[in-house]
């Protein structure tokens, strides 16, 4: 067990923005015993600044100032008198003498020895150096003065980010402000920002990062963005990073201008030749292309009736001379018909790929997105993990979470993670979980790991919000290691992001670990995946939106069923891409668990689960449920006041008082659409009945007018209002007929993009509150121009003193295009949810 220093209290707890993440090295306590546990002098077995064995000295010296404010001196000359040696096992036979003890490394590990008299810090390599620095960097900053001797080893030799970041600055699905690496089609000029990146994932093993958007623009080729591409590696190399790049399939042509971009022509492979040496001689230690091709209007060689192993292989032997490898992303797939009852997207992956297992060459990692469809709140394995025995093979996670709240909902992801890394695919009937096939092991394959889509940006809290980066934490320390413990990873992340007083510790554990369930529960379940928006931001609640398209994401819902028949012997067939004994499994209703009943099967709303409830009532149940959730978090956090710095609490306090009106939102739109569909009510007599709201259409209204919004169920009883105008204000009015008392006020509106629209609340002309529809500001998700669920909020002015017959007005102040909208007032007693 961890010897710690946890603190009784925080005392005075300085103001923080996140930049550092959990870099923090910030001051902790310290009797005399810690003083005499720490270091007197480093030994750094090499003096080249731009290595990443130095990096480690000025990292241990910064982090022993900051946490413990003891100042030790760096030597890049003397080993024996030191107390700290840091270097590579060779560095360390060369400068110090035959070393005992350690264990094998294999490439990028390291041993960490605390037991002796000196502490040694040694990597296979000079990355694996680094990697025990922060490792034992970590347990300090956690009080940790375990005497230990141990070596950790990488499960896999591929532990990569992939940026969606565009050449004009802006991110696909990217929630944290504009790149870090790119703006007006150029490189960035100031890279300090590429620097602090570096440090978050060194210290988390990361060893690559593709920079560019693997919907890619070729003048990333040209040869000003290359020079820029280098100046990028450079700021990287030494924290033992590749830089790899995506690359636009039809380069040849629209950049190159050739006539073809046929992978077996001869003069696009030339074409292909050049550039890649033109790229190898600017950043000799690039890690190698990402492609995506044949993919959500994408070019690929299906253009010219090529395999997509002509494709990666094309690509694979212009890097293979330079050491460098191609990841090829699995996601293919195209347009269907719904009303062909066996035409499913889940089945595109396999389809593609399993017939070319073997074609490709030995340089070729298949990118494979965890689940078959694209990061849904609950997706089965992808059965394509099972089906390449003799291919390479990388999972693709997504940090950004363009589906799972935008970073505006708290949701921790990784235990999500690992409920696909330990699914047991039984492989010809042997154990077969998928973190030994992603990794290599299990088909004795040699390269193998994951990739993560993780899209910082100029925010000084990278990802949008400070909680979310429990995830990109969570990420590289579960690529090293993908059997490590979701919430033990994510009490380390707490400790080093905002101490270590137990009750912090506590409280962000207990709201993180119920966060995605929460998620879950009020945005898609029993398998449904995510019922959100597809045809538009990925955020907010549309479940209609699922069918009746071409893009396969389909609920097949109607007024009698729901759920996706992908049996064998009734439906798609894509449970039998599954190994036996799985495809069994999800063969039979029987024996399909719940939380994926409506991924495998088509089922009558009245279908008894295993728990005995309807399909329909576990619908209504959970999105209540899970809504419900939602609202503690707020007042969990508020809990940890002066605990924790000013502005970060006040940050993560704003993003979890929206994500619970917001939660709210998500369960009445699902709950609406689907009592309005199937005509089945909810016994517990909830959905469609508010008796603590007031509708805004209701009310009085002046420079106010109705307003019927699409779709019908993001609004309380389909209808709001706006004001008539885009310049004069609009008041709405009432009399309370609520007996006296104390009550939350809340008030659900739009915050629509195009204005920041103005409202204030009174009492009989007393000013209860105001607020400013300025969201797409201070939030982090995709904002929308529209009525609808992603715009929809709503802000609370808690414990009002409230008589009955007094008067509510609303001033709505509209600006630009936001017609200060609103959709109704709800006046909650305490401990009533609304």
């Amino acid at each position: 067990m961890r010897a710690l220093l946890f603190l009784a209290s925080l005392g005075f707890v300085a103001a923080e923005n996140g930049l550092d993440g959990w870099l923090r090295y910030a001051p902790l306590p310290c009797s005399g015993h810690c003083h005499s546990s720490l270091p007197s002098s480093i030994a750094v077995l090499n003096a080249t600044e731009t290595s990443p064995v130095y990096v480690a000295g000025t990292e241990l010296q910064n982090g022993l100032k900051g946490v413990y404010g003891k100042h030790v001196k760096v030597s890049h000359t003397k080993c024996k008198s030191s107390s700290l040696v840091v270097g590579t096992l060779d560095q360390y036979r060369e400068h110090c003498g035959p070393v005992h003890g350690v264990p094998e490394l294999e490439e990028d590990g390291f041993w960490l020895n605390t037991k002796g008299k000196n502490v040694q810090i040694i990597g296979q390599n000079e990355k694996g150096a680094l990697y025990g620095t922060f490792e034992y960097l970590s347990m300090l900053a956690q009080g940790n003065f375990t005497k230990v001797s141990y070596a950790s080893n990488p499960a896999a030799n591929i532990r990569w980010v992939n940026q969606w970041d565009n050449m004009d600055g802006s991110i696909e699905r990217g929630f944290g402000g504009p790149s870090i690496f790119f703006e007006k089609n150029r490189t960035v000029e100031d890279l300090t920002r590429v620097r602090e990146y570096a440090r978050l994932l060194a210290s988390v093993r990361i060893n690559a990062v593709v920079i560019n958007n693997v919907n890619a623009n070729p003048i990333i080729l040209t040869p000003e963005n290359l020079d820029g591409v280098a100046q990028i590696a450079d700021v990287f190399r030494p924290y033992g990073i590749q830089v790899g790049l995506s690359l636009n399939f039809a380069s040849p042509q629209t950049f190159g201008g050739l006539s073809t971009f046929d992978p077996l022509d001869a003069s696009v492979i030339e074409w292909w030749s050049k550039i890649t040496a033109q790229i190898y001689e600017r950043v000799p230690d690039m890690a190698g292309y990402l492609v995506k091709a044949d993919s959500e209007g994408q070019p690929g060689p299906q253009t010219y009736n090529r395999t997509l192993a002509d494709a990666a292989n094309l690509f694979a032997k212009e890097v293979k001379p330079y050491g460098g490898i191609v990841m090829y992303r699995a996601f293919v797939y195209n347009q269907l018909d719904e009303n062909v009852w066996t035409d499913d997207r889940a089945k595109a992956a396999v389809d593609f790929f399993k017939k070319l297992d073997g074609e490709f060459d030995d340089n070729v990692v298949i990118q494979i997105k965890y689940g078959p469809i694209d990061f849904q709140v609950r997706e089965p394995a992808s059965p394509l993990f099972a089906n390449l025995p003799k291919t390479s093979m990388a999972i693709e996670l997504q940090v950004t979470q363009e589906y799972l709240g935008q970073q505006s909902h708290l949701v921790y992801v990784a235990p999500l993670w690992k409920e696909i890394f330990d699914t047991d695919l039984r492989v010809d009937h042997k154990p077969s979980l998928v973190r030994d096939i992603m990794t290599g092991k299990r088909f004795n394959r040699k390269l193998g790991g994951s990739a993560a889509v993780v899209n910082v940006g100029t925010n000084t809290t990278w990802l949008g919000s400070h909680l979310s980066m429990s995830n990109l934490y969570a990420y590289g320390r579960l690529a090293w290691n993908p059997a490590d413990d979701a919430e033990e990873v994510l009490k380390d992340w707490i400790r080093l992001t905002f101490g270590l007083d137990r009750k912090v510790v506590d409280t962000i554990t207990r709201m993180s670990m119920e966060s995605w369930p929460a998620y879950e529960q009020y945005s898609g379940n029993l398998g449904i995946q995510t019922l959100t928006d597809i045809l538009y931001t990925h955020y907010g609640p549309n479940p209609a939106s699922q069918d009746n398209n071409g893009w396969g994401q389909w609920t097949r819902a109607d007024h009698t069923s729901i759920g996706m028949d992908r049996t064998v012997s009734n439906g798609t067939g894509y449970s039998g891409q599954y190994p036996e004994e799985v495809a069994a499994m999800y063969e039979n209703i029987e024996t399909t668990p719940d939380n994926l009943l409506l991924w495998f099967h088509h089922v009558n709303y009245t279908h008894r689960l295993k728990s005995g409830k309807t399909v329909i009532q576990h619908f209504y149940d959970a999105h209540y449920t899970g809504a419900e959730t939602a609202q503690t978090f707020l007042t969990q956090w508020e809990s940890l006041h002066g605990k924790i710095d000013t502005e970060r609490f006040n940050h993560v306090r704003r993003f979890l008082d929206y994500q619970g009106g917001h939660s709210i939102v998500w369960r009445d739109a699902i709950n609406d659409f689907y009592y309005n569909l199937s005509g089945i009510p909810d016994e517990a007599k909830r959905v469609g009945h508010h008796p603590w709201r007031i509708e805004a259409e209701d009310m009085k209204l002046q420079g106010y007018k109705a307003y019927d919004v699409t779709p019908f169920e993001m609004a309380s009883g389909t209808v709001a209002v706006v004001t008539t105008s885009n310049t004069t204000a609009g008041i709405a009015s009432t009399r309370i007929g609520f007996a006296s008392g104390k009550y939350d006020l809340a008030v659900n509106y739009y915050d629509v993009y195009g204005g920041k629209a103005e409202w204030k609340v009174y009492l009989n002309d007393r000013e209860v509150g105001q607020w400013v529809g300025n969201g797409e500001d201070t939030l982090s998700h995709t904002p929308s121009t529209l009525l609808d669920g992603h715009s929809a909020s709503r802000v609370t002015f808690r414990n009002v003193k409230i008589h009955k017959g007094d008067t509510l007005k609303i001033v709505g102040k509209p600006d630009g295009n936001e017609p200060a909208p609103l959709d109704y007032v709800s006046l909650l007693p305490a401990g009533i949810v609304d």
